[in-house]
């Protein structure tokens, strides 16, 4: 497992019982883990400090709870990028913490090339990788379905100083812009894709990781240049083994370009105890 370690505005406190205590900045958030099935005795005396403790609702979503007031948004930092947060009604704050591990990688893919860099990222989500690839030279197509996101993915490039880099901002459903971006012959260096394990289309189709994701990958792989550098792709949903994703890309891509693939879970560090929160998992392929 690769730890999130590089964290200075962020922090896993704690973890137990379904529940994750986190630091973000000087806030201290307490929210919902399925992953977190373990049942230590809560010893930090900040699991009843918490400024907010979000409860999930018997009938889908949930509400934050507050201490103490809160600015509605406030930024973080990591490395040289400032990622804004604000807590929303479905618990998440606009950064997974977890994916840092990722956007230095995907730094040094980027800085290591010696050359320019084309970057697909889809389902940027509020922008992370997308500042990551920015910061280490690459230009970028952001691609998100929802406009809220990639307008919170923009508002972060501007904190970070990045609103001047190459980069497209896209709102649209990731598949159908990868369709007309093979038949306007677009092609690109390195993929990105995040993808959410459940969801539904505008049209209301019902999309599944496990059940789409293996088109997806084929789909997209026909965007990538004739000197490609990497391809990754993230999974939040349990059943969905990393060597599963993998396998798709090592045959997939192997054939056509080479290279080498890996996977494995990625994870957030728990000050309290020393041990590591799974978060998800990676898999790669790279020249």
């Amino acid at each position: 497992m690769r730890p999130a370690d590089s964290w200075t505005d962020y922090e896993l406190l704690d973890a137990t019982n379904h529940n994750r205590l986190e630091r973000w900045g000087k806030a201290v958030l307490i929210r919902p883990d399925p992953q977190v099935i373990w049942k230590s005795p809560q010893a930090s005396p900040l699991w009843s400090r918490a400024d907010a403790v979000y409860h999930r609702s018997a009938k889908g979503g949930g509400q934050w709870e507050y201490h103490r007031r809160l600015p509605q948004r406030w930024n973080i930092g990591w490395q040289d990028l400032t990622l804004i947060v604000s807590p929303t009604g479905f618990k998440h704050t606009g950064v997974f913490p977890e994916q840092a591990v990722n956007w230095a990688w995907y730094r040094e893919k980027i800085g290591a090339a010696g050359r320019p860099v084309r970057v697909l990222n889809l389902f940027g989500y509020t922008g992370g990788a997308t500042l990551a690839c920015l910061a280490a030279g690459a230009s970028v197509t952001h691609v998100d379905a929802s406009k809220g996101m990639v307008a919170w993915a923009r508002e972060n490039a501007a904190a970070s100083n990045l609103a001047g880099r190459p980069c497209r901002w896209i709102v649209d459903d990731c598949a159908k812009f990868v369709q007309r971006e093979i038949r306007r012959g677009s092609r690109y260096d390195a993929v990105i894709m995040d993808p959410p394990s459940y969801g539904r289309g505008p049209g209301g189709e019902v999309w599944k990781l496990e059940d789409n994701v293996y088109d997806l990958i084929a789909l997209t792989a026909q965007v990538l240049s004739d000197t490609p550098l990497f391809f990754a792709i993230n999974s939040y949903t349990e059943g969905l083994s990393p060597a599963v994703m993998e396998y798709i890309l090592k045959t997939t891509l192997c054939p056509a370009w080479g290279g080498r693939t890996g996977c494995d879970e990625i994870g957030l560090p728990v000050t309290a105890t020393g041990g590591v929160v799974p978060c998800g998992a990676t898999a790669v392929w790279q020249v």
